[in-house]
């Protein structure tokens, strides 16, 4: 048979995975008498076979899996036969470590997936062949283990895989085998079993000699992902990276497709030097004929075969994290080599793993997997994972905790988000604010209910609008009134609310307003999507802070009453939290503060921007300039 074959071991937790990679180590003889030695002893310190050896502690390579008896990390290990030779992958089965088993599924062409033959198929055996399906493996053994436990009963078996075979029926592979089998004594692992003289099948073995890995696509053309632009000294431009798929040769002609520049290959240097052609796996350094612009996270290609640029996906979703996935919150997308904020624009729909159903929702939760669509902030260079992993594949970043929250498919672009262009306008947004005499921005107030920032924010008008400035309030409570009178209080609306609030923010600072917002927002990320919307200096962050039980106090309302009656759910600070901002422009304690101390220094900090008004009104009334809450026109 020849060639390497890389599969995985997944499924539930405790069904035997480990220990089913220990026994193929130990039947293939690469066990050295020293690692046998310590595995006896490993085995009566930690393991669970009541002193007898076990085999997973061969793999468990932590002292933390060891003493829970679980895989946490994805472990690699390698063997052979004189068939073939064989990288195998053992991923953890916990719930928690989702994202370890998705790692180590990536680069597998085979899955064996587990199943305790005294529990039948779980949850997560549902959940770990679906990932298994959206990575593009599709040759899957079930098998079914610890078969000792239930008497070697083929009927179990039958059983177990009739279940298995009825709930992924949305989720086909190409090629499937049902193997019965004891891992801890070797039964149909690598020799045929006297207790299961019914199975007629190959062992497991057997299988993985001859299966046939699944043929990649492969693309037309060359696909290289800049990773890199290499520039010892001013007479050397190489750009840098390992070509995902098809050749390049010197001479061909080359694109790079977001900017749709052109030039030529002139030369080609590999590992050892330089080369007349490279091939897909090759990491290569490139030089061309013409300065053109390429930066990381820029892919070369065939001027005549070039992959799809958009800002819009449609992508399958494995969410990883503890905190749900909402629309229109903002995240890092890490596709290839290049790195661009992301938003979940709409969640098709989630996945229910025990029956394929498609289930309407509005956010994923942890080990939940959807189907959505995706807005960057610049297009960017991609294909269907079917087509290409690398350029297919993508994973999400949260921008605040740096890790990483989900995985992610493409399936394919979205065409219209590449037919809309914005609609250039005759008069700037620098001539509306000059009209003005002012310099707009946005003035953010954020706390709790009953801090007091609507309040604040009617002052701050009063006194711009006495000092000549042009001015508007976006006040939470009239915003639902109206604009946004469809969302409810969940966190995913929530989000939604100041997603909408921000752009509004951005319309009115671009008519060159000076835009007071009162809304708790009480979301960082939120909070720094709205900032990002706006240029650089023209969004002041202001904390209107005050304790909890002092804003309790205050509740003219009765909203904290209600809520802590349960009357009222996601309410911040009692059934929903708020997160302070970390580097305000401007913190006012209204504890300390009144309402007018308060916005005060508000108009105070934005004051250099009123200067212009209050100058252009002065002029005219023939006086001085006017201060901040002076009236000019008294």
């Amino acid at each position: 048979m020849g060639g390497q074959l890389r599969f995985l071991t997944c499924g539930s937790v405790d069904d035997g995975k480990s220990t089913l990679i220990g026994r193929l180590l130990y039947d293939s003889q690469l066990i050295m008498d020293d690692q046998l030695a310590a595995l006896a002893l490993d085995s009566r310190s930690h393991g669970t076979t009541g002193g007898d050896m076990d085999f997973a502690l061969l793999v468990d390579g932590l002292e933390a899996e060891r003493e829970q008896g679980i895989t946490i990390d994805v472990a690699y290990r390698f063997f052979s036969t004189p068939r073939r030779s064989f990288i195998v992958a053992d991923t953890p089965g916990h719930e928690q470590y989702v994202r370890n088993m998705a790692t180590g599924a990536s680069n597998c062409d085979c899955a064996i997936i587990l199943v305790d033959a005294r529990k039948g198929v779980q949850t997560q055996t549902l959940r770990h062949s679906l990932i298994c399906h959206l990575l593009g493996i599709t040759s899957v053994v079930l098998a079914v283990n610890k078969m000792d436990l239930v008497d070697f009963d083929q009927a179990r078996f039958a059983a177990i895989v009739a279940d298995y075979r009825a709930r992924t029926a949305h989720t086909p592979f190409a090629q499937f085998l049902a193997i019965p089998m004891s891992a801890r004594f070797g039964d149909t692992v690598t020799r045929p079993s006297p207790c299961m003289a019914w199975h007629d099948g190959p062992t497991l073995i057997e299988y993985l000699e001859t299966v046939q890995p699944p043929v990649a696509a492969a693309s037309a053309g060359l696909r290289l992902p800049v990773q890199w632009i290499n520039r010892p000294n001013q007479d050397f431009r190489g750009y840098c990276g390992t070509i995902a798929a098809g050749t390049v040769a010197v001479g061909d002609a080359i694109v790079v497709p977001r900017s749709g520049q052109t030039s030529r290959v002139t030369g080609l240097i590999g590992a050892n030097g330089p080369v007349n052609r490279a091939q897909a796996g090759d990491a290569i350094t490139l030089t061309i004929a013409d300065e053109i612009d390429i930066s990381r996270g820029d892919v070369l290609a065939p001027a005549t075969d070039r992959p799809d640029v958009s800002n819009q996906l449609a992508a399958h979703l494995v969410w990883m994290a503890a905190e749900p996935l909402l629309e229109g919150r903002p995240y890092l997308i890490q596709l290839g080599t290049a790195a661009e904020l992301a938003s979940i624009t709409a969640i098709s729909h989630r996945i229910d793993v025990n029956n394929g159903d498609r289930v309407p929702a509005r956010a994923l939760a942890m080990n939940e997997i959807g189907f959505c669509n995706l807005h960057l902030a610049r297009p960017i260079v991609f294909e269907p994972y079917a087509e290409n992993r690398t350029l297919g594949s993508f994973i999400l970043i949260d921008r605040f905790s740096n890790q990483t929250v989900a995985a992610g498919m493409v399936a394919y672009g979205l065409r219209r988000g590449t037919n809309l262009a914005a609609q250039p306008a005759d008069v700037s947004r620098q001539q509306l604010a000059a009209i003005k005499g002012q310099h707009p921005c946005v003035i953010w107030l954020t706390g709790l209910s009953g801090a007091g920032k609507s309040t604040i924010a009617n002052i701050v008008q009063r006194q711009l609008t006495q000092a000549g400035a042009h001015s508007f309030i976006l006040d939470g409570d009239n915003v639902r009134m109206g604009l946004n009178k469809d969302l409810s209080f969940s966190e995913a609306d929530r989000v939604e609310n100041i997603r909408r609030v921000g752009e509004v923010a951005r319309l009115m600072l671009d008519a060159g307003l000076i835009v007071i917002c009162s809304f708790i927002s009480p979301f960082r990320q939120d909070r720094a999507m709205v900032r990002e919307l706006m240029p650089d200096g023209e969004f002041f962050e202001v904390h209107v802070k005050t304790a909890l039980a002092v804003a309790e106090a205050r509740d003219v309302k009765g909203l904290y009453a209600r809520a802590r009656a349960g009357k009222i759910p996601n309410f911040t600070g009692i059934s929903s939290p708020y997160e302070e901002p970390d580097a305000p422009e401007l913190v006012v304690d209204t504890q300390v503060l009144s309402a007018e101390a308060a916005a005060d220094a508000i108009v105070a900090l934005i004051s250099p921007r009123l200067l212009a008004a209050a100058g252009s009104l002065a002029a005219q009334a023939g006086g001085p300039p006017a201060g901040p809450g002076q009236n000019p026109r008294s």
